[in-house]
């Protein structure tokens, strides 16, 4: 496992005790921060939970995804985890504290979240981030000291910069979600479903689909048109598939709670000449788009350029006729690249802070022609995003 965890706790510790002091004039008297994952939800009238995702803030300090998950941060004190595992014999609630990060913790069993209490007496200028605001306030912490706003601000803004532990879990996740591809493009191969290949995807990967950090798109043909298509069609052994032509799969891994974000189109050898034209200049474009990425780039630009090589290439296939200057001026290369050519990537698929100028939280839009651009970043050193055009 990762030897490279201690100096990731290293990092955020100095960024967060950097946040108290640079926000003390806004936030006056925050010494210290809970950091909670978050409350398990149900179905409305049912017993049934709702998949649980613990909030980024604090998967960013521990590799454990469960509800009511608490950890204490006080400069100069070694970071406390206070574990809740209730007694249960409903459900597995044990959990495993692998060496590698819990080493570097101090960790207080508890059988409730309510427990915390008796753990914060005489604990001052504690403030609280997390979905629940509604515990914080049973644990007294002053309201303005609940989520206040430019502390989000601050370590979204941070959270753009990965430590080289977190450029490792992304490597292995990136691996792993390689490894789904290679078996979903075999399953498309041999005249596979969309319900089929997404099943050869999750086996390949030893992973639940509740495990994956977005609802897999496996969309055959004309399906790959819709750029969050959600169903899988199940008409396994139908001699349509394999007449199928085209396989778009855009699909992922997490390894410790860091996501991989992987989109491939696959072809067959009766597919339509067109197709396999346009899908080799596409993967040709996006490698070109990759080499120009430098620190100081705005990513706008990087956008801009994609909308440029998309319309050269809707040009060579004839698919657009008139000047380059003229499809741009028109904005013609955006009604067939709607969305933005990535994102930040990181515990969240788009991570949070991808628009933010600042570490105050002023926002910097994405361009007109390209709305659904969720990364207006300059691009620095650390910060790692995808390029997709």
């Amino acid at each position: 496992m990762s030897t490279l965890y201690p100096h990731h706790l290293t990092t955020l510790t100095s960024n967060y005790r950097k946040a108290f002091d640079e926000l003390e004039n806004l936030i006056p008297g925050l010494e210290c921060l809970l950091i909670h994952s978050g409350s398990e939800q149900f179905y409305y009238a049912d017993d049934r939970g709702i998949n649980f995702q613990a909030f980024g803030h604090f998967r960013h300090w521990l590799p454990v995804n469960r509800p009511d998950q608490l950890v204490l941060i006080r400069p100069g004190v070694k970071p406390v985890y206070f574990q809740v595992i209730p007694a249960d014999f409903w459900y597995e609630q044990s959990i495993d504290n692998q060496s590698w990060w819990a080493d570097s913790w101090e960790i207080v069993a508890l059988r409730q979240a309510s427990d915390i209490k008796t753990h914060l007496h005489g604990i001052r200028g504690l403030g609280f981030i997390g979905e629940n605001a509604g515990f914080a306030n049973s644990l007294g912490i002053e309201p303005r000291l609940i989520n206040p706003e430019p502390l989000l601000h601050y370590l979204d803004f941070l959270r753009a910069y990965k430590s080289p532990y977190e450029v490792e879990q992304l490597a292995a996740a990136n691996a792993l979600g390689l490894r789904g591809h290679q078996a979903a493009q075999c399953a498309f191969a041999e005249g596979g479903s969309e319900y089929a290949i997404h099943m050869a995807f999750l086996a390949a990967c030893e992973v639940l689909e509740e495990e994956c950090p977005y609802t897999n798109i496996v969309a055959l043909d004309e399906k790959s048109a819709i750029l969050h298509y959600q169903y899988k069609r199940r008409n396994s052994g139908d001699a349509k598939n394999r007449k199928s032509q085209t396989l778009l799969l855009d699909a992922g891994c997490r390894i410790n709670g860091y996501c991989s974000d992987i989109t491939r189109t696959s072809i067959r050898t009766h597919t339509l000449p067109l197709f396999i034209s346009l899908l080799a200049a596409m993967e040709k474009l996006q490698q070109q788009l990759v080499n120009k990425v430098r620190p100081q780039l705005a990513y706008q630009d990087l956008q801009q350029q994609a909308l440029a090589g998309v319309g050269r290439i809707l040009m060579d296939h004839e698919i657009l006729t008139g000047s380059h200057d003229e499809i741009i001026e028109q904005k013609l290369p955006s009604l067939f690249l709607p969305h933005g050519v990535g994102h930040l990537l990181g515990i969240q698929v788009h991570d949070v802070g991808g628009k933010q100028r600042n570490a105050s939280g002023e926002q910097l839009e994405a361009p007109a022609d390209a709305p659904a651009l969720r990364n207006t970043r300059i691009m620095d050193p650390g910060m790692v995003f995808t390029v997709e055009p």
